[in-house]
Formats: structure tokens, C-alpha cells, sequence
């Protein structure tokens, strides 16, 4: 009996038009070399290389003990509302009502929550570059058309100005980021406040990823938005994470802030998906707001002393320019003038260094940025000065 070919599947639009995560396929890459015995340097990952802190593991340990293992209200436990409400009291003496406090399954929920919630076919949403590689590809799940804001000219540093100039009638949204994950650059508190300024006056909204709030460097200052006045709030959305700060990658917990029309919206929406964030990982979330700081301060300590070494040295590679980070944990320096020519984008560059010499960063492509490389000094400084080697081979030698 003769059957008939499989068709292929039949992808929806909104997902067909995605493209797939560059810096996980970074990560996987890596994975890959590793499992096949291969001396690989991982360049690629937005991951702290430190250990979740024990206390924090023991919170989580004896939540488990406690039976506390079943569904929880889908904005989060009473506990981890107050926790992410008290840290914004202390640090930034916002004061934020339950009802505008949702946690969320990592940062990127809380993005993508807040993104879909507002968002209708045909918005435009300005996304400045570089930017996140999966701000774009929610807008488009949503329906929504990104509009890119170039800043290449101020070495990646956003200014109200140029938002201003992007703002047409049919915008909707800002995503904002910062410290910026790949480019690392703060966006000043000052600039910041005019741009939400400007916002009010348009009437639109903004998302402020602060996935990296408490990795900034001396002198810079730790910014959030919710410092705004009220009537400015009322336009915010904040995603927070633990991922980075707590080295809670694996946990996936994250948060939004919110007015309560927004965060009533979102939950809608984490309803009918994930429904709650992980129990375990709530109270586990709760203890690293309420517990001890020490490991946030050792770890911006140890990134401090990483990006000191990683920019002299990079900066000495012939060609190569790499202007400095304020915050997060990643260089962004731009090839273009590396490889004596022989490479011809920031794409060729990353091949080169990944087939020839076993090292992983990732394509500034990616991030809207052809010419820049991500490079993640979230490793220790031996595998820093190692990379930095095999980066310096294929500068020099054009691949």
C-alpha cells in the first residue's frame, strides 16, 4: 500500500518568522566540544561561572523539607512579593504594591509577558542596538514590527535624543537595557529620566530590562527605573532577574514590576503558560533578597578585576578596539580591523576562532552589531588569557 510523503510541519507565521537564539546555540556549540574531549574556551555564555550561595541552596533545601512543593499563586508566594517589594524600598525608595509584583520563570518571562500583553499587530517597538537577541524575536511572536535605534556613533551609549528622532505615530513601546547585554554600557540615570520624560509625552511604554542591576563599576552608579516618579512608573515595566546576580541561572526566577492594569494583563498570560514559577525556586529567590549580600559584592569584585586584565589586553591586539563596559560581564569589542582582511564579517571572525582555534564568543550580528564580537568574561582570568591568545592568532593571522 502506497502511503503519501509526510508533508513538512505546518510552523505558524509568528513562530516561522523567529529566528532561533544565537547565544544558546554559542552555548551548545561549546557543549558540543567539551563532550568530544576538546580543549574549548567558552567565550560564549552569559552565565557566572560561581556557585549558586549556600545559603540560598539551603533556603531551597529546606522549602523542600517543609513540603512547601505544590502550586503557588501564579504572581508568587506573599514572601517573594515583599522581598522584591523591600529591595526597591531600600535601594531606590520605590514603593511598589503587591498587585504590581508578578514573579516570572527567569527575566526573559517577564519580557516576553510584558511584550505580548501590549503589544498588537503592526506597533512599532524601538529596540536600540546592540541589543538582547531575543528582544527582537518576541516582538515579532506578537505581531509587532521592531524599529532599530542606531548608537555605534556614541560607542553604544543611548541618548533621549535619538529616541525622540525614532518616535513615530505608530510606536507603542522602548525596550530599553542597560547595563546592555552584549555591549555592557550604562545608559546615564540623567539621559535615562529624559527619555522617560519623552515617553509620557508621546504616550508610550517602556520595558527596562535590568537583568544586570547590581553588576555596574565604580564610578558608575546602580540605576533602576523604578526610581521614577509615579506618573512616569505608571509607563515602566521592570524585569528583573536572580540569574546573574545570585548565580541562579538554572533556578529561573525572575520578576516584573508594574502598574496593577499591566501586571493583570501579564498574569493573564502566565496563566494559561507556566502558571506559577517554580516553588523551590521562589523560596530560594526570597532568601537571596533577604539574605546576605557578601557573594554580589565578591563577584562584581572578581568581574572588576577580569575586565581590568581582558580590556588591556584586547585593546593590545593590532586592529582590534574595544571601548569599556560599565556593567554586566561582557567585553564587545570591534574586528574590523583585525585579519589583514581576509575575514570579512564579525560572522567569519567567530567561525575562525571556534573551527581553527576551539574558542567561542559570539557574532555581534547577532545583536544587530556586524563587526563586534560578544566576548563573556564570566570564565575564570586562566581561561581569559587563553582565549585572549587564540583571539590574537586569528587577528593576526586573518584565520
Amino acid at each position: 500500500m502506497m502511503t503519501k510523503p509526510t508533508a513538512s510541519f505546518p510552523v505558524s507565521e509568528n513562530v516561522a518568522e523567529m529566528k532561533a537564539s544565537s547565544t544558546l546555540a554559542a552555548m551548545q556549540a561549546a557543549d558540543t566540544m567539551r563532550a568530544a574531549g576538546v580543549d574549548v574556551v567558552d567565550l560564549g555564555a552569559g552565565e557566572p561561572d560561581f556557585d549558586t550561595p549556600q545559603n540560598i541552596k539551603d533556603a531551597a533545601a529546606e522549602a523542600m523539607r517543609a513540603g512547601k512543593t505544590k502550586y503557588t499563586p501564579t504572581a508568587g508566594i506573599r514572601e517573594l512579593q515583599q522581598a522584591i517589594i523591600g529591595f526597591y524600598q531600600r535601594e531606590f525608595n520605590a514603593a511598589y504594591e503587591r498587585n504590581e509584583v508578578m514573579a516570572t520563570a527567569g527575566g526573559k518571562q517577564a519580557v516576553f509577558n510584558a511584550v505580548v500583553s501590549l503589544i498588537n499587530a503592526g506597533d512599532e517597538v524601538l529596540i536600540p542596538k546592540p541589543y538582547w537577541v531575543t528582544f527582537p524575536e518576541i516582538v515579532t511572536f506578537a505581531r509587532g514590527k521592531s524599529v532599530f535605534i542606531e548608537t555605534e556613533e556614541n560607542e553604544f551609549v543611548l541618548t533621549a535624543d535619538v529616541i525622540r528622532r525614532a518616535i513615530t505615530p505608530k510606536t507603542r513601546l522602548i525596550i530599553l537595557n542597560s547595563p546592555s547585554n552584549p555591549s555592557g554600557r550604562v545608559i546615564p540615570p540623567a539621559e535615562f529620566r529624559q527619555i522617560m520624560d519623552i515617553v509620557a509625552e508621546h504616550d508610550l511604554y517602556v520595558i527596562s530590562d535590568e537583568c544586570y542591576l547590581r553588576f555596574v563599576y565604580p564610578p558608575t552608579e546602580v540605576f533602576s527605573a523604578a526610581s521614577m516618579r509615579p506618573e512616569l512608573r505608571r509607563r515602566l515595566c521592570i524585569a528583573g532577574s536572580f540569574s546573574k546576580t545570585y548565580a541562579m541561572t538554572g533556578w529561573r526566577a525572575g520578576y516584573s514590576l508594574a502598574n496593577a492594569e499591566w501586571t493583570r494583563a501579564m498574569l493573564k498570560v502566565q496563566g494559561h503558560s507556566t502558571s506559577n514559577t517554580t516553588s523551590i525556586s521562589q523560596a530560594a529567590a526570597t532568601e537571596a533578597l533577604n539574605g546576605p549580600q557578601d557573594s554580589v559584592a565578591a563577584m562584581l569584585a572578581e568581574y572588576t578585576r577580569r575586565r581590568e586584565w581582558l580590556l588591556g589586553a584586547l585593546n593590545e591586539i593590532p586592529g582590534l578596539h574595544c571601548p569599556q563596559p560599565e556593567g554586566a560581564f561582557y567585553a564587545f569589542p570591534d574586528v574590523r580591523g583585525c585579519c589583514k582582511g581576509k575575514l570579512q564579517t564579525s560572522g567569519d571572525f567567530a567561525n575562525a576562532l571556534l573551527e581553527k582555534e576551539q574558542t567561542v564568543v559570539t557574532d555581534g550580528a547577532a545583536f544587530g552589531a556586524e563587526g563586534f564580537i560578544r566576548i563573556s568574561y564570566a570564565t575564570s582570568l586562566d581561561r581569559l588569557e587563553e582565549g585572549v591568545k587564540r583571539i590574537r592568532r586569528v587577528a593576526e593571522g586573518g584565520g
